[in-house]
């Protein structure tokens, strides 16, 4: 049993045995995600920028739209899970990679984890350590500090909501090259199971998909189709060609909050944030 499948599923534990070499490491992963933390960032800092500027509890920053409207940078994966709870994640593939030194062969972990919320917001991150729960908990992280809106369209008439990608897109990595194609409503996913999955991460119900090189490359393969999943808001349509109305940066409209000094950014301990929320 992989160690991903413990990391969201409470039944898996269910069927693991107290010597199960997993169920270490599991426990370590899932026992990094904590709820309580502090603002250490600009970007949290705005978030923060009501009366209690030490949490990113207070509603100053509401979506990851606003966010990437002022492209303001995110340095701390507790912003995505605040603005988007929804996030699932799955582990794509753990792979050992190594490094030829004097002593000999030294032998990492290459973890692949992809995130999103089916609807519209997908990441992907990529970590390598040591052991394979830090590689885990590392990608995680990487993945919802690199998680981007996907845009979604028509095949045809504007009917019902948004169900495939807008235009013809095509991403590329290395070798592999994918490409999508608007597909009409009840299609489904037409592409093999790496870009399926992640496809359903970013809220895309139909879609045809082609892709050349070495898709066994399971690390560029997954790359090409994020790469291509961005590029979806690079196309101007017609209807994106209204003339925009800017509004403020939350760093200006939240000038005066953002320039009191912040107190100690020290972690905050679980019994310590109970006592704060009180």
């Amino acid at each position: 049993m992989g160690i991903y499948k413990l990391l969201r599923n409470e039944n898996a534990w269910i069927n693991l045995r107290p010597q199960d070499p997993w169920l270490k490491e599991a426990q370590e992963v899932t026992a990094g995600f904590g709820p309580a933390w502090r603002a250490a960032t600009e970007a949290a800092a705005a978030d923060a920028a009501a009366a209690a500027v030490t949490s990113v509890k207070a509603d100053k920053i509401h979506s990851l739209e606003e966010i990437y409207l002022h492209s303001l940078a995110v340095k701390e994966h507790q912003i995505i899970e605040k603005l988007c709870p929804n996030l699932k994640d799955e582990v794509m593939k753990i792979m050992p990679v190594q490094k030829q030194t004097r002593a000999g062969q030294r032998t990492r972990f290459k973890a692949f984890v992809v995130v999103g919320d089916g609807n519209g917001h997908v990441g992907l991150g990529v970590k390598c350590a040591k052991e394979v729960a830090t590689a885990i908990r590392g990608a995680i992280i990487l993945a919802k500090l690199s998680v981007v809106p996907v845009r979604r369209g028509y095949w045809g008439n504007k009917i019902g909501k948004v169900h495939t990608v807008p235009c013809k897109v095509t991403g590329k990595c290395g070798s592999v090259t994918v490409r999508m194609v608007p597909a009409p409503r009840g299609s489904g996913i037409v592409a093999a199971r790496v870009p399926k999955k992640v496809l359903q991460f970013a809220g895309i119900d139909d879609v045809f998909t082609s892709s050349r090189g070495s898709t066994k490359t399971l690390g560029n393969f997954v790359k090409a189709t994020f790469d291509c999943l961005m590029k979806t808001y690079g196309f101007l349509t017609p209807d994106l060609w209204n003339e925009t109305r800017f509004r403020k940066s939350p760093y200006q409209e939240f000038t005066d909050l953002l320039t009191k000094p912040v107190a100690s950014l020290k972690p905050v301990l679980p019994d310590e944030a109970e006592r704060l929320e009180a």
